[in-house]
């Protein structure tokens, strides 16, 4: 395990940086630490170290919280010299929630005398089965009465019984407002009140119903087991993967959860960088629907509250199943102290059906079955989860997917009422329209760091003496000069090309990477929209941007409370050229999720992906060389041998 400047902070890290600042600016009680994050060094610093093994200043960047004064400050730390580098306030700015913000609005609520007697009102008096959870706010949506202050609006959900399902009792039309620097109550909002219906919203098994659990027939699974007796087939060592021909180091920090860095791939024993970094800079979660329940609940759970914070570990045979290598995870609390999310992530090979087959009329089938590596994380937010997968495959693609489950926010109705902005998922309940936008941030480097975005588009050809049957396609590639914002295009395929014109292939054309877009969604806002102003990257697909290391969140660093995007869009504003230069390129995809009762009560995961696939980065297919699959079936001469899963002595054919 040698010790690479991108591994992530350390616990006795954590602990040093916040040390610094209780020394130097008495930094403690009535604080919070916000965020503590790893500086990560510059590409030349990198490759210095790697080269010549000079180790760049070990940095950490702090944001913390002075709740007397409601008042952030970012500060710059040395890790290696034990000293304080910057240190200043950020007017006018809220910094992202911490998780021991959300557990104390909670424990104070539930505390509070009218809370206590508001409840009593609607008939609930076991607090036991109270689940109150708090909520972000935007600028737009702040009372005028209260602005100045670190807000959270908080719903209320009733368990049945314990252990069951909260988020299948909604109190309707009750919401509290809270100053969190305080734990002050300071508003009950008492809107109106419904009638609970009777709801089947259980998911664990002993909580289901007997006349639910009786409906089901069906039949038991026989075991599937994944063996790999010699063990897998990738490497770690620290952070660092390999497997095949890719590497890549694995990240993590607060806010973006996990990151993958210098991803590469060794070609003819040449080793080509492809990415220098990936991540999620982004989600945001607008729910459409404009009643009182629901108005304020527009989240951004990247930059208002940090996957890293949400991770979870991850179980061998729920999570990820087969010959799974784990690494740990290290966060803080916000008073500065270090704890590790055991099995943050998951590192594992999967078998993905057929690579590359053909079969010949006089030679015979060729076959390849197809490996892919997968690196995975999950997170928990609130009522959601998401599940993010980074496949890499062996014919030099990659894949991101991201998987959304978890359960629906609902809310109940008076009978014969419908609601226009959700869908009915049981009894006088719904589910309300909403949308995931996710932000990849892709700093790709294509056999180095000068690249240019081609936009990549299929034309259709007219008519013509040349064309007479109107056959003719061709393919447009259009360079992205300046930095930007481009749109999925349906009628031409719209993709996007990063191309270094500087590296060509065997062919003599220049190597490249394509961005394949999917779950790429409008964002079905009119321009005036305050979710729209203060998230305008969902507004487009793809936007392109110069590689600046202080250029990382695309909707700003503070977007808690905020009222504008004070990022991409005004970055753009400078106008820089991204031609064959380092640069950066943005993706916005997600689920417009228009609510099913299959999803209730608990989602079944829906998933999105995009794809980067080599286009001319290789010479021909680089799997030419993937060795045939140990089972005689897969050789040639057996193509008229059908057969029903057993080899011709009869012997079961199994997969290890």
């Amino acid at each position: 395990m040698a010790f690479h400047p991108l591994d992530p902070l350390a616990a006795a890290e954590f602990s040093a940086a916040s040390a610094i600042l209780a020394r130097e600016h008495g930094v403690g009680d009535g604080w919070r630490f916000a965020s503590i994050e790893l500086v990560e060094p510059p590409k030349g610093a990198v490759r210095a170290f790697e080269a010549d093994g000079t180790v760049p200043d070990r940095r950490a960047r702090l944001v913390v919280l002075n709740r007397a004064e409601n008042s952030t400050w970012v500060a710059l730390v040395s890790l290696t010299d034990d000293s304080l580098l910057d240190w200043a306030t950020v007017p006018g700015v809220q910094a992202n929630f911490t998780v021991d913000e959300w557990d104390e609005a909670d424990t104070a609520l539930r505390a509070h005398p009218d809370v206590i007697a508001v409840l009593a009102g609607r008939g609930i008096t076991d607090l036991d089965n109270v689940f109150i959870d708090t909520w972000t706010y935007g600028d737009a949506v702040i009372p005028d009465r209260f602005r100045g202050r670190r807000l959270g609006w908080a719903d209320i959900w009733v368990r049945r019984e314990k252990g069951a399902n909260p988020y299948a009792g909604p109190v309707s039309g009750l919401h509290f407002v809270i100053d969190v620097n305080t734990m002050e109550l300071l508003e009950i909002e008492d809107s109106f009140e419904v009638e609970r219906p009777e709801v089947m919203g259980e998911y664990v098994p002993h909580l289901i119903p007997p006349r639910i659990r009786e409906l089901s027939h069906r039949p038991p699974l026989a075991p599937l087991d994944i063996v790999q007796s010699e063990g897998p087939s990738f490497t770690v060592d620290g952070n660092l993967v390999r497997w095949q021909n890719w590497s890549l180091r694995v990240g993590f920090n607060y806010r973006e959860g996990m990151t993958l860095h210098n991803v590469s791939y060794t070609d003819g024993g040449r080793v080509r960088p492809i990415a220098n970094r990936l991540s999620f800079a982004e989600m945001v979660v607008p729910y459409r629907d404009p009643s009182v329940d629901h108005f304020r609940r527009t989240a951004f759970d990247i930059g208002e509250w940090g996957l890293g914070f949400m991770t979870t570990s991850l179980e061998l045979g729920c999570d990820c199943l087969g010959e799974i290598r784990y690494l740990d995870a290290v966060l803080h609390n916000s008073r500065g102290e270090p704890y590790t999310i055991p099995n943050a992530f998951c590192i594992h090979e999967e078998d993905n059906a057929v690579l590359w087959k053909h079969v010949d009329h006089d030679g015979g089938a060729e076959v390849r079955r197809m490996r892919r590596l997968v690196v995975s994380f999950h997170v928990t937010v609130a009522n959601y989860e998401y599940l993010v997968y980074w496949r890499f495959y062996q014919d030099g693609n990659m894949e991101c997917e991201v998987r959304a489950t978890g359960i629906m926010v609902v809310t109940h109705l008076d009978a014969g009422q419908p609601h226009p902005n959700g869908t009915l998922v049981d009894t006088r309940t719904y589910a309300p329209f909403h949308q995931h936008f996710i932000v990849a941030r892709m700093d790709l480097d294509i056999d180095g760091p000068e690249n240019t975005v081609f936009r990549s588009e299929t034309r259709i050809e007219p008519i013509s003496e040349t064309n007479p049957l109107g056959l003719a396609l061709t393919q447009q590639n259009t360079p992205i000069e300046t930095e930007g914002f481009d749109d999925f295009e349906w009628n031409t395929q719209r993709a996007w090309k990063v191309v270094n014109e500087k590296s060509l292939n065997g062919l003599g054309t220049p190597v490249s990477y394509k961005l394949v877009p999917g779950g790429a969604i409008p964002s079905f806002f009119d321009a005036a929209a305050p979710a729209l102003q203060r998230a305008q990257v969902i507004g487009h697909t793809v936007w392109v941007t110069p590689n600046d290391e202080t250029e990382r969140w695309p909707c700003g660093e503070f977007v808690n409370q905020s009222s504008v995007d004070h990022g991409l869009p005004e970055w753009i504003q400078a106008g820089r050229s991204v031609r064959d230069t380092d640069l950066v390129l943005w993706y916005v995809f997600g689920i417009h999720h228009i609510t099913r009762p299959e999803e209730w009560p608990v989602m079944p995961a829906d998933t999105v992906s995009f794809w980067l696939k080599p286009v001319g980065f290789f010479d021909r297919n680089p799997s030419l060389d993937v060795a045939p699959s140990p089972s005689g079936h897969c050789a040639p001469g057996t193509t008229g041998d059908a057969h029903d899963g057993h080899d011709h002595d009869g012997h079961a054919e199994h997969q290890h």
